[in-house]
């Protein structure tokens, strides 16, 4: 059971057409059916929207612009009815146990923004995931603007994204509102989750929901995951490129009884070619093997308002790195009769390939239970636990890392009313607990963590004009100690198809300096910590305040419809672990002294342009700097100016589904600050500043029928390629070897091709 969330609907400031459409709202069909007071009547597509009174009676303008008006309420499924003339109407909602066939009306928009929410938050469902290869979560973001990707170093070539100018340690990200991609997994956690496994993700800017812990600092991804009763009962997706790396998902959904539905999700991918594009010696991507097995089931009891699902997961993933000659079998041979590991001088291990493994196993479960009151559909109360174990074995060179994290997290929630369904709140409590089991070559860095919260989220929606969101928990940590955090949205409407937002709010954690930053462990500098008696590894926990004001404009041009929005947003640093990597032959942690502040601004577009093609534009600002220990300082490898572009067209789908997508993407990026590397020998130096460049991407689609589909893409079609990403790779071993300094495609120009069966 899903508790459907009452929308917050506007009404116009000025209505220029005094005809109406009047009615009334009931709870069923029913000759002693119940009036619903605060029920939300409202035109598709716009601010049109007024709320029911104390009768469940409404009376709103009508104009010939807008023929769909929705209802909604809280426990209750949302109706969408055709109006083409003003008139008296009743509807008889039903209650959102009923869980009828669902039949979809009309096709959502890819992206979709709204204006109702007091949160900013952008949702991707779908459509938009299949504009680009998408193999996992990493890749789901390259048409859409909310998220910046960049690779990560020049070994693994993993995708790391951003958001407001902060990477994504900084992000709670989440599977179905369970924190997910934290602690070990976070360097390659976002390549766990098959693209094809996504039902839509949600993105939301500046300070979350308090609902979902306290560690959001720049904002939450959350991702939805296919559901057995609505997915195909069968689907295949096959994937292949031109480098060598090949997937293949499939989806096998069975509807076992009225009440419980079961869905197997096997997914696999291989990298066996070795690729060498700039004749460096090193691998320009990993040769890799993964193999990822979900089995998820879904139970729902119609008449007694229970619905829950228990998801179980197995992945085991391998990466070899380093260069093109580096063969495992000899480098360990080399360990066993050398113990290489703990040589002071290289030269005594024999070794003369560099190379690195990095082998992941991960189980995790999780369990949803949901109950909606029957006789009170706004009232309902749910809970989460999820378990996970997640090891990492790895070399990187001489270097070793290993880490075990054993995760273990509930939550507890009550919703419900106070007097009418304008006044909404949450309240519940949470239990997380994690293991680490870390070894950084001999020296041992492991820890428990174990926290207990208690939260209380108010919700507020005057229809006319404003909706706001006010959240307070408490937690106790055993390393963080006890500390309240806040959060705070509200939303403004003042004009029709304008919503104006504002937010701010504390996130708090214990950053993971290992784990987060594993591309240190690919390059020669040594490691230091400024231990000054912290919780973790020494340091003081991170601490951080967001602020952000956000606009968002509908409007109607060349009778095309389209959208403006602006963002704002300030993340100030209370306490930030600086991880300095100004010194070419070090990396140094330590706790921020000073200031360090994110600001970005971004301004987007979305227009279309003719029928069926659509324009996606934005640009980017970001301002990040931090106070090192040498001075004040912008992020490195962060471009300050960003430039993107989607272009989307559809031809017009036939009766049997037969229809062409054609999709394409740029990205320009202006110049960005590299580390400090003028100490180095000459032949081994940097610019202050990288080059701009542009980055482009595109895709066809041939839909054949509702059950059967190929595509055909590129990515970097500029072919635009960083020189030198691994620096000394002519000497690997030396003291100036570094693949941490990444600021351009290593790949160049790449075509891929798949397909999608479905039925």
């Amino acid at each position: 059971m899903k508790r459907v969330f009452i929308l917050v609907i506007i009404a116009p400031l000025f209505c220029f057409s005094q005809e109406k459409v009047k009615g009334v709202v009931l709870d069923s069909k029913e000759e002693n059916a119940l009036r619903l007071s605060g029920a939300n009547v409202y035109w598709q597509d716009s601010q049109i929207g007024v709320v029911t009174n104390f009768e469940g009676e409404f009376s709103i303008p009508y104009k010939k612009d807008f023929n769909k008006l929705i209802i909604s309420y809280v426990g209750f499924k949302t109706d969408t009815l055709t109006i083409n003339e003003p008139k008296a109407i009743r509807v008889s909602l039903k209650p959102s146990n009923e869980l009828d066939e669902v039949v979809v009306q009309q096709e959502r928009d890819a992206i979709q923004k709204t204006y109702f929410s007091p949160e900013n938050v952008v949702t991707v469902n779908s459509a938009e995931l299949l504009k680009a290869a998408c193999c996992n979560l990493a890749e789901s973001f390259e048409t859409n603007p909310a998220i910046d990707v960049n690779i990560s170093d020049g070994l693994t070539g993993t995708k790391q994204i951003e958001m407001l100018g902060l990477t994504s340690p900084y992000l709670l990200i989440t599977q179905e509102n369970i924190p997910m991609v934290r602690g070990a997994s976070q360097a390659y956690g976002l390549t766990f989750t098959p693209g094809t496994w996504i039902e839509s993700i949600q993105i939301t800017k500046g300070a979350g929901s308090v609902v979902n812990g306290y560690e959001s600092i720049s904002g939450q991804i959350n991702t939805e995951l296919v559901k057995p009763l609505t997915n195909n009962a069968v689907f295949v997706n096959g994937y292949a490129n031109q480098n060598g790396r090949y997937e293949l998902n499939t989806h096998f959904n069975k509807k076992l009884s009225n009440k419980l539905s079961s869905g197997l999700y096997i997914h696999g991918n291989k990298r066996t070619q070795k690729e060498d594009d700039n004749k460096d010696g090193f691998l320009d991507a990993p040769l890799a093997n993964q193999i990822n097995v979900m089995n998820r089931w879904q139970y729902q009891d119609v008449e007694k308002g229970w619905v829950s699902f228990f998801n179980i997961r197995f992945l085991n993933d391998e990466k070899q790195v380093g260069q093109v000659d580096f063969n495992p079998e000899e480098w360990l041979r080399l360990r066993s009769a050398t113990n290489m590991y703990n040589a002071e001088d290289p030269a005594l291990s024999g070794a003369e390939v560099w190379g690195s493994e990095i082998d992941t196993r991960r189980f995790d479960t999780s369990v949803k239970l949901g109950y909606v009151f029957p006789e009170l559909p706004f009232q309902s109360f749910g809970f989460q636990t999820s378990y996970s174990l997640h090891k990492q074995n790895s070399y990187f060179g001489f270097r070793t890392y290993d880490i075990k994290h054993e995760s273990l997290y509930s939550n507890l929630l009550f919703n419900s009313i106070i007097g009418d369904t304008r006044n909404k709140f949450k309240t519940g409590i949470t239990f997380a607990y994690d293991g680490y089991d870390e070894m950084v070559s001999t020296a041992d860095y492991s820890r428990v963590d174990n926290s207990v919260g208690a939260f209380l989220e108010y919700s507020y929606e005057n229809l006319e004009k404003v909706s706001l969101t006010a959240g307070l928990r408490v937690d106790n940590h055993n390393r963080l100690g006890t500390f309240v955090t806040p959060r705070f949205h509200i939303r403004y409407t003042p004009w029709e198809k304008g919503s104006l937002r504002g937010s701010f709010g504390r996130g708090k954690r214990a950053a993971n300096i290992f784990a987060e930053n594993q591309q240190l462990f690919g390059s020669a500098r040594t490691i230091n910590i400024a231990d000054t008696g912290g919780s973790v590894y020494g340091l003081e926990p991170e601490d951080a305040w967001n602020y952000g004001l956000s606009f968002l404009q509908g409007f109607n041009f060349l009778n095309k419809k389209g959208d403006i929005s602006l963002d704002y947003y300030i993340t100030d640093f209370k306490n930030q672990i600086v991880v300095d990597w100004e010194n070419p032959q070090e990396v140094s942690f330590y706790n921020l002294d000073g200031k360090s502040s994110a600001k970005s601004f971004q301004v987007e577009v979305n227009y279309e342009l003719l029928s069926r093609l659509n324009l996606r534009t934005s640009y980017k600002f970001y301002d990040v700097s931090t106070d090192y220990e040498n001075g004040n300082l912008q992020k490195p490898l962060l471009a300050q100016h960003r430039f993107f572009v989607n272009l989307g067209y559809e031809t017009e789908a036939k009766e049997n589904g037969t229809q062409w997508k054609f999709d394409y993407t740029l990205h320009s990026m202006g110049k960005k600050r590299l580390p400090d590397t003028s100490s180095n020998p000459e032949k081994y130096q940097l610019g202050e500043y990288s080059l701009p460049y542009n980055h482009m991407n595109a895709q066809i689609t041939k839909v054949f029928s509702n059950t059967f589909e190929v595509y055909l893409g590129g990515e970097n079609l500029s072919n635009v390629q960083q020189a030198s990403p691994v620096l000394g790779a002519d000497n690997p071993f030396g003291s100036n070897f570094d693949t941490t300094i990444v600021y351009a495609p290593i790949m160049g120009r790449m075509f891929y091709g798949g397909f999608r069966f479905k039925i």
